[in-house]
């Protein structure tokens, strides 16, 4: 086995961490995560951590799930892969598992093995679709928000509103356009809710009407912005966005990479609001991160839009050489079987109130700014005076100090973000709010 030294610098010289500077690295080298089970990660050193963000949002059943790993095995021993040209048995049987408990007609599944791939194919879809339903209009455009994340292709990127995420990369693909987030810490419009009459969906109806909707094909939004800060907007506000997409006879894409599969203590963060997407996004918690995996879902309507002959060329033009590959599926499959026999939803129900509650008092800190969420998804926006955002610098400070405490958090510009797996208990959660609450509390006697 090669040595703990031998590894960091294999680390050092060869590996090419996302998001981080380098030089940063030097000073705090990242841990050599050797062995997990439930929601904790250990160390090369033997060093336990709680994971407070279920590996980057995914790992939703927990560490350690034996019947995945057998399931992979079996289907890697069998027939490991064969594109979608061909159908592998997991692809068709989770497709069908998927279909039982997407909302409405949403029926339809497209494997592919990212988030941002779902959304690249969605996007796709939507622009595909609409050339072949409305040939004498333009519906080209897509509308996403201000603060949404949607992955690192450049269809994704181009629909994020998180400029940090994407200027080094600028231009972007044309035809995007954004709307104001329904951020209500940070209103674009300088009011408060309920009395703002929901301004930031209307917003949406604005830029709609000012581009001509025959122009426009969807509106993609997350249902609540994760990767932005964890954005939870007013209740009536997704449905809001339904009803506008409705009135103008646009796509609706609702981004569920972060918020599906129980995270929000329903099974989707469509079924939470009451609405039904004409096209749906999923990843992460879809195989816990077990394998890489996702998919896009579409309505019966949808799909039907894209029947005819060879000769009429409107088959779905895209391809993707390991979408639907049958291992992966096969614990996709596994993972599905186990958060609806654990029935997870109910204990995301139980702690996800009880992590919230223990984590408002911490906005009497003089730098915490707001403490939000739903399910177990939250927040915590650390703020300077007058609400600037906190510098980043200070928010990886905090992670490095939590994670001396034992638990690993989400460090998202000026905001800490908490996703601990569906499986985490009362007293792993008293333990990430202990060493939050004691960090921010140093922090913030820094800070004075």
């Amino acid at each position: 086995m090669q040595s703990e030294k031998g590894l960091r610098e294999l680390d050092r010289r060869y590996l090419w961490h996302p998001l981080m500077q380098p030089r940063e690295l030097e000073q705090h080298p990242p841990s050599i995560m050797m062995r997990a089970e439930g929601c904790l990660i250990i160390d090369d050193q033997g060093k336990e951590y709680v994971d407070g963000l279920a590996g980057l949002w995914c790992v939703g059943v927990g560490y350690g799930r034996k019947e995945i790993a057998d399931a992979v095995y079996q289907q890697m021993m069998d027939i490991p892969y064969y594109p979608m040209l061909q159908t592998v048995a997991p692809a068709a049987r989770l497709a069908e598992k998927l279909a039982s408990i997407l909302p409405g007609s949403v029926n339809r599944v497209f494997f592919i093995n990212s988030g941002s791939e779902a959304v690249e194919t969605a996007i796709k879809m939507a622009r595909q679709y609409c050339r072949q339903q409305h040939p004498r209009d333009n519906k080209f455009k897509i509308i996403s928000r201000y603060r949404a994340y949607h992955g690192f292709t450049y269809g994704g990127l181009s629909a994020t509103g998180l400029q940090a995420r994407k200027h080094h990369f600028e231009p972007a693909v044309p035809g995007f356009l954004h709307a104001c987030a329904p951020y209500c810490f940070r209103c674009d419009f300088g009011k408060t809710y309920p009395d703002c009459a929901l301004e930031c969906a209307k917003h949406i109806e604005t830029i709609i009407i000012n581009e001509n909707p025959r122009t426009i094909a969807a509106v993609i939004a997350e249902p609540i912005q994760g990767g932005g800060g964890v954005i939870v907007p007013p209740d009536e506000y997704i449905p809001m966005v339904r009803e506008i997409c409705d009135r103008h006879g646009i796509l609706l894409i609702i981004d569920e990479v972060i918020t599906g599969f129980c995270r929000t203590g329903e099974l989707f963060a469509s079924i939470l609001y009451g609405i039904v997407p004409d096209i749906m996004t999923m990843a992460k918690q879809i195989s816990s991160g077990y394998i890489p995996l996702a998919a896009t879902a579409a309505k019966d309507e949808i799909y039907e839009g894209f029947l005819g002959t060879l000769e009429d060329d409107v088959a779905f033009s895209s391809i993707s050489t390991f979408g639907g590959h049958a291992a992966a599926c096969a614990a996709g499959l596994a993972n599905l079987e186990i958060m609806l026999r654990e029935r997870l939803w109910e204990n995301v129900r139980e702690v996800g109130p009880y992590l919230l509650s223990l984590l408002k008092p911490l906005e009497k800190l003089k730098i915490v700014g707001e403490v939000r969420g739903k399910g177990l998804l939250a927040a915590i926006e650390l703020v300077g005076e007058n609400k600037v955002p906190a510098p980043a610098r200070l928010v990886w400070r905090v992670y490095e100090m939590c994670k001396k405490e034992g638990v690993l958090i989400g460090p998202f510009g000026h905001i800490i973000g908490l996703a601990p797996p569906l499986v985490v208990t009362r007293a792993e959660i008293e333990k990430i709010v202990a060493a939050l609450e004691k960090t921010l509390t140093i922090v913030n006697r820094e800070r004075k």
